[in-house]
């Protein structure tokens, strides 16, 4: 349980600072990432420095993460800034409300086989939580769904070991 209440608290953090950048209008300007100076370590044993390169997670697809991404998980016709990291998370926004699309994913979950485990459905004014059992993989799928203010919800689609 409480790895489910950290994993959630994690889950709201990353979505409030979604919110926060979407509410101020980040993101709509072209970022240009800053070429970033060679690290050099001390060598362990006594002699020059070795040169560390920079790196950076992959972009575009891959292992990584794709904007506008592929998912296997059902989205609505709406589905804006669509982010797909790996095959197991996928996080997009929406115009449906809160109601809408916990009802949304009933239905698709439903018609798949995929069964709801109730007693782990969270529901406040602004949030929803719900675990879905029967993926092929073994396991869970919580949808994460948060009202961002602005007429759209964030959700978010995570295949989890719970």
């Amino acid at each position: 349980m409480k790895k489910y209440k950290v994993m959630l608290a994690v889950l709201v953090l990353a979505l409030a600072s979604l919110a926060c950048q979407t509410l101020v209008g980040g993101g709509d300007e072209s970022f240009e990432m800053p070429e970033l100076p060679e690290i050099t370590e001390p060598s362990q044993s006594g002699g020059g420095d070795v040169q560390v390169p920079p790196t950076a997670p992959p972009v575009g697809g891959g292992d990584g993460f794709a904007v506008g991404g592929q998912t296997d998980f059902p989205l609505p016709e709406d589905a804006s800034n669509v982010v797909s990291v790996g095959s197991d998370i996928v996080n997009f926004q929406t115009n449906l409300s809160l109601d809408e699309a916990m009802k949304f994913y009933l239905d698709e979950f439903g018609a798949i086989g995929y069964t709801e485990r109730d007693g782990l459905t969270v529901t406040s004014d602004m949030t929803f939580s719900m675990v879905f059992d029967g993926h092929e993989s073994g396991k869970a799928i919580t949808v994460q769904g948060v009202d961002l203010g602005d007429g759209t919800v964030n959700i978010s689609i995570a295949l989890v070991d719970i």
